[in-house]
């Protein structure tokens, strides 16, 4: 495993060239070895029908939290990639703001899988929404493929 200050760069530097996270509005919140953790405020914008926010936004981030706490625990060389993931919905997802946290449940050298809850918070409370698991791929000597 890479030294912690090298793993929050690389996550930083990535996460900062995701487009999809910047138009919601994701921060990373916190990076650890093996976890990360995100906020994201409410927008309009991404929500359904009935006001909530939509499962594939949720699904987004969650998806996003997977991989990151998994690229934290790849070899320096390595770029990450999704390869599966299965998301439960538990709640409708609404609050003033939402937090994602993502964990490696187990780390292999090209193979990853994590684990990630997102939580609506609203004035001062938490209620789990969603979580999902997640294959994760380490990706390493492929052409158009950055870190």
């Amino acid at each position: 495993m890479i030294g912690s200050d090298e793993f929050e760069t690389r996550v930083r530097a990535s996460f900062a060239r995701q487009k999809a996270m910047q138009t919601l509005g994701v921060a990373i919140t916190r990076i650890a070895a093996g976890e990360v953790e995100f906020a994201m405020p409410f927008a309009p914008d991404f929500t359904q029908q009935h006001g909530f926010l939509h499962a594939g936004t949720v699904a987004t981030v969650l998806d996003s939290a997977c991989g990151y706490a998994a690229f934290t625990v790849m070899a320096p060389e390595a770029a990450v990639m999704t390869i599966e993931f299965k998301a439960n919905f538990l709640a409708p997802a609404k609050g003033e703001n939402f937090r994602f946290v993502g964990k490696v449940l187990k780390a292999g050298r090209t193979v990853t899988v994590c684990d990630a809850q997102a939580f609506g918070r609203d004035a001062g409370n938490e209620k789990l929404i969603a979580t999902m698991t997640a294959t994760i791929m380490a990706v390493t000597g492929r052409a158009g493929i950055e870190q």
